[in-house]
């Protein structure tokens, strides 16, 4: 059996965004949505999520590129006094690698980040990041450090095929080769510290060189050839009229899209109900 997850970044980001998550799985493939704890439309996307038993909510974990959840009074190395995160994502992680009162921040806001989702009532599905920076070894270090106590069972750990990316888009593969070599080595540490610490992740995880450009031929595409027990599709689906992401939207829903998972073997499953890897140490896990 084939376990295909395929979860909604960004849910909370914006009014516009929830509802084009909760349209993709409402009637299309989407089975799990990453929250954003402290974005605009926040308490939306909770209100929406806890009518709907059979969409797992997992933690998107923001420290660049949005707001913060605390006040910026609180962390002054992480974010301005608008509340908004600092820099980039190369910045911010160079200054957690390097500077001490970001790493006190970071860990203050993490916590917090956690708290807030605790405080919605939703079970924590998954933990994954804004633009990956959950990858970041101070930031992963801190996220194993939490799991006993906020019940971490699954974070995002890329695995994408470049090649099939780069097939859908040429004029890509140049920075989808630095892209992968970057996460090939993320990737590589991250395997050996959640295995260590009993911490689920799939086998393979799409989404990360197709960015915004997930649609139905790509999809179609990809189904065929996946060849994991644990696959995570992760996406950024848009509603019609406000972004890119309106053509993932339309591929999710397609029933094209939904007769091409039946036909190559994929259920439909969230993180809770998936075994952790072998070697985790953990056994499995179900909910």
């Amino acid at each position: 059996m084939k376990s295909l997850v395929v979860t909604g970044d960004d849910f909370g980001a914006s009014s516009s965004v929830n509802h084009a998550i909760i349209a993709a799985h409402d009637h299309g493939i989407l089975t799990s949505a990453s929250l954003m704890v402290a974005g605009e439309a926040a308490a939306e996307a909770v209100e929406l999520a806890r009518s709907r038993p059979n969409l797992a909510v997992g933690l998107h974990l923001v420290l660049v590129d949005g707001r913060a959840a605390l006040p910026a009074r609180e962390i002054p190395s992480l974010a301005s006094p608008d509340g908004r995160f600092r820099g980039s994502p190369f910045t911010a992680g160079w200054r957690y690698q390097f500077s001490s009162d970001a790493r006190r921040d970071l860990s203050r806001e993490i916590r917090a980040q956690l708290e807030r989702f605790r405080d919605t009532g939703l079970e924590l599905s998954h933990v994954d990041g804004h633009h990956h920076l959950h990858l970041h070894p101070v930031v992963l270090d801190a996220l194993v450090g939490l799991a006993p106590e906020f019940g971490i069972r699954w974070i995002r750990v890329p695995h994408d095929e470049l090649a099939s990316a780069v097939s859908r888009r040429p004029s890509s593969a140049p920075a989808g080769v630095v892209s992968s070599v970057v996460f090939r080595a993320l990737r590589s540490h991250a395997a050996r510290r959640l295995r260590a610490a009993g911490i689920g992740f799939a086998d393979r995880v799409y989404g990360l060189l197709m960015t915004g450009r997930i649609d139905e031929p790509y999809l179609l595409g990809l189904f065929p050839r996946i060849d994991a027990e644990a696959v995570e599709l992760y996406c950024h689906p848009a509603w019609p009229g406000s972004g890119p992401g309106s053509g993932e939207l339309a591929a999710l829903v397609s029933d094209r899209v939904r007769g091409a998972v039946h036909k190559h073997g994929l259920v439909l499953s969230r993180f809770a109900s998936l075994p952790l890897p072998a070697g985790s140490g953990a056994g499995a896990r179900s909910g």
